[in-house]
């Protein structure tokens, strides 16, 4: 019932600024299919109230980045989505 704003200043915000001082940051989504993680995570461009985590942590880093004297950073991000479906049925069997 949250808006991704909401939840991006209670728990990414924070995390981000950790960042900024160089501690390593995770967001985790996990939750049943449909249940709004990728929309929560990427939200949408218009209208930019609906803006989701991702798109929101880039542009406080950079912000702080730009913000910045005398500071040299090295940002890597990664984004990584996987479907239990598509791991197949045998569970054992190693992903490639």
């Amino acid at each position: 019932e949250h808006s991704t704003e909401h939840i991006y200043n209670e728990i990414a915000y924070p995390l981000g600024e950790g960042v900024m001082e160089g501690y390593n940051g995770t967001i985790f989504a996990y939750g049943q299919t449909g249940s709004g993680k990728s929309f929560t995570m990427q939200g949408v461009v218009d209208p930019s109230s609906q803006k989701g985590i991702i798109p929101r942590a880039f542009e406080h880093i950079f912000q702080s980045v730009q913000c910045a004297e005398n500071t040299k950073f090295l940002l890597r991000a990664s984004y990584l989505e996987i479907y239990n479906d598509l791991l197949g049925a045998d569970t054992k069997q190693k992903l490639e």
